[in-house]
């Protein structure tokens, strides 16, 4: 806090204005965060996908019959959340790529956030019977987040996660919450410690991807 407050004195006397000040100093600790930490999310991201998104439009308008921009276009839909337009997209390729487990996670996915949900875990367990490692286990993660007003569902699928993908800060973060909801706060102290000695285990590529469920876990052992 003190090296905070030192900064935005400097960049006031630098600057001559404390608006001018707040703002520099915001984009340094974004551009810090984005650096180091990742808990922010990135401005540049939505754009890049928004453009990729009418460029994979514009194909499927020449080629309808191109699953791959299909697919792709359907992913990035879910990424914006725009899930009814997805579903849209993957139920026609049910049968076209009906061994594909990335196009059963996602369709799956669709249909959760567009009101059928039986029918949605039903398509992601199809999924993880084709691949129990599709998408490094995002599916488990993503089942037991639905699942979180049934605890001990969650946790079976956190479990599930835990014995085919050992490497997920996330997965032993959700468990120490689910364990806290459920009070058993000594399990959830434990799963949230697995996280933290997880991370310092993580070679250095995929410590970027998992620091910020490891900040998150820490915070969350403070008060579990």
């Amino acid at each position: 806090m003190f090296g905070k407050f030192a900064i935005f004195s400097l960049l006031w006397i630098l600057l001559g204005n404390p608006i001018a000040a707040i703002v520099v100093l915001i984009i340094i600790l974004y551009i810090l965060d984005r650096r180091f930490v990742g808990l922010s999310p990135s401005v540049v991201k939505p754009f890049r996908r928004a453009r990729r998104i009418r460029q994979l439009k514009q194909q499927l308008s020449l080629n309808p019959n191109d699953m791959s921009a299909r697919m792709e276009l359907a992913h990035l839909l879910i990424e914006r959340k725009a899930y009814g337009e997805a579903r849209r997209l993957l139920e026609p390729a049910a049968e076209t790529m009906a061994h594909s487990a990335e196009y059963w996670d996602d369709l799956g996915t669709a249909l959760l956030f567009t009101g059928s949900r039986a029918e949605g875990e039903s398509a992601i367990r199809r999924a993880l019977d084709i691949n129990p490692r599709v998408k490094y286990g995002q599916p488990y993660l993503r089942l037991a987040a639905v699942n979180r007003d049934q605890p001990e569902k969650a946790l079976k699928l956190l479990d599930e996660l835990q014995a085919i993908h050992s490497s997920s800060c996330e997965a032993y973060y959700r468990m120490g919450m689910i364990y806290k909801a459920l009070g058993r706060r000594e399990e959830a102290r434990r799963a949230l410690d697995e996280a933290a000695a997880l991370y310092r285990t993580l070679p250095r590529y995929k410590r970027r991807e998992e620091r910020p469920w490891a900040i998150r876990s820490r915070l969350a052992r403070l008060f579990a």
